[in-house]
């Protein structure tokens, strides 16, 4: 493999480094990346493992860019709102450096997909942020026999790890599920787009995530297998927990019982039409009832510093005082709840329905986002 002279003034900062070398460069150079999801996590990735020259770089992404991104996702810029990510990072990585070859693969990664995306490649960096996808990748990379760099982030705290590992004896470290066996339940643990997160939180979790791929692929330092990174931002404190393989895992213990792809909507106990019928209004729907006058009630469950971001002049009741709140709701009209996206007006309309017997909560599906991205993109984004 060589390298133009070009290439050799871009990379000379790695070859003259003792470990490193013109043969961890010709590593880079022949590897295969695909880095899952283009958000806070992927975007400083993809900047650094472009920058690294890594020879070729997948990324999946179904999701155009939006101007709330751009807190935290530095590989987008405003001329980029509505466009495909895939395609944005895909100009933007080329105009880093043009001596790598950029793959995207524009759509949501699913298992019926799944394994013919990651088998074209050697190690998968995880940037995604729901727990159906987490299980997803690893299982398709177990199955697969890939190295898997995670990363997750939420508020101030971040974490990093390297699952399904081969090291020099041919031992394969642990995966995702000897740290985590089972998801928490839907909707304890809140997303990013739910909770918020420090800007530059995913840009240090994000680096350290590549800096892990580029040991992998060069075979310098050690790994974090079989040790799960936690960083607090707030206090800068790292901490290292160490984990090890579980004889029970189900997709490679010693009796595996998954053998290929699952349902992980279902595995992590996401129903899409639940027994317990939260029904839904789409934000044309709720537009059409503001239009006709009609008589209902609208319930903001956010909490009061969103409010005052932006609201749809609904009465504020945060999703943690609801259950107090609920002699105020009506039971004689349409009672329309919301919050920023949808999920924790799902949760407060159940909690209403089991404990207090409400048969006619609605709730506006996509939340105040989806409102303003088709209804009134005049409102403020955050």
């Amino acid at each position: 493999m060589s390298f133009s002279s070009e290439e050799l003034a871009r990379y000379s900062r790695h070859i003259i480094l003792p470990e490193f070398g013109l043969e961890g460069q010709k590593k880079l150079k022949a590897a295969k990346v695909l880095v899952i999801g283009t958000g806070g996590l992927g975007s400083p990735m993809l900047l650094y493992l472009a920058a690294a020259g890594v020879g070729t770089i997948g990324i999946v992404d179904f999701d155009v860019v939006d101007e709330s991104n751009l807190q935290r996702q530095v590989l987008f810029q405003v001329k980029d709102v509505g466009q495909p990510k895939v395609t944005a990072a895909k100009a933007h990585l080329e105009g880093l450096n043009p001596h790598v070859r950029i793959i995207p693969h524009h759509g949501m990664l699913h298992s019926k997909n799944a394994m013919d995306i990651i088998r074209n490649y050697d190690i998968v960096a995880d940037g995604t942020d729901n727990f159906p996808t987490r299980y997803l990748v690893n299982d398709a990379c177990v199955l697969l026999d890939k190295p898997l760099a995670y990363g997750s982030i939420f508020q101030f705290d971040g974490q990093v790890s390297v699952f399904n590992f081969k090291d020099r004896d041919g031992i394969i470290g642990p995966n995702y599920r000897d740290l985590f066996p089972t998801p928490p339940p839907p909707g304890l643990v809140p997303s990013c787009a739910e909770g918020g997160v420090l800007g530059v939180l995913p840009g240090i979790i994000g680096s350290m995530q590549a800096n892990e791929v580029i040991k992998i692929i060069t075979g310098i330092g050690e790994p974090l297998s079989g040790r799960l990174l936690l960083f607090d931002a707030l206090k800068f404190e790292a901490r290292i927990l160490k984990f090890s393989r579980d004889d029970d895992n189900p997709i490679n213990g010693k009796n595996p019982t998954i053998k290929e792809l699952i349902d992980y909507d279902e595995f992590c106990g996401i129903t899409h039409q639940p027994d317990d019928a939260v029904r839904e209004i789409t934000v044309d729907e709720f537009k059409r009832m503001i239009d006709a006058h009609a008589d209902f009630q609208l319930i903001d469950v956010r909490e009061p510093f969103e409010f005052d971001l932006v609201h749809l002049d609904a009465e504020l009741m945060p999703l943690k005082s609801i259950l107090q709140q609920a002699g105020k709701i009506a039971r004689n009209k349409p009672v329309i709840l919301h919050c920023k996206t949808g999920v924790r007006s799902a949760k407060a309309i159940r909690e209403l329905q089991t404990a207090f017997g409400f048969s006619n909560l609605y709730n506006l599906k996509g939340g105040i986002i989806e409102f303003i991205n088709r209804i009134d993109p005049s409102l403020p984004k955050y």
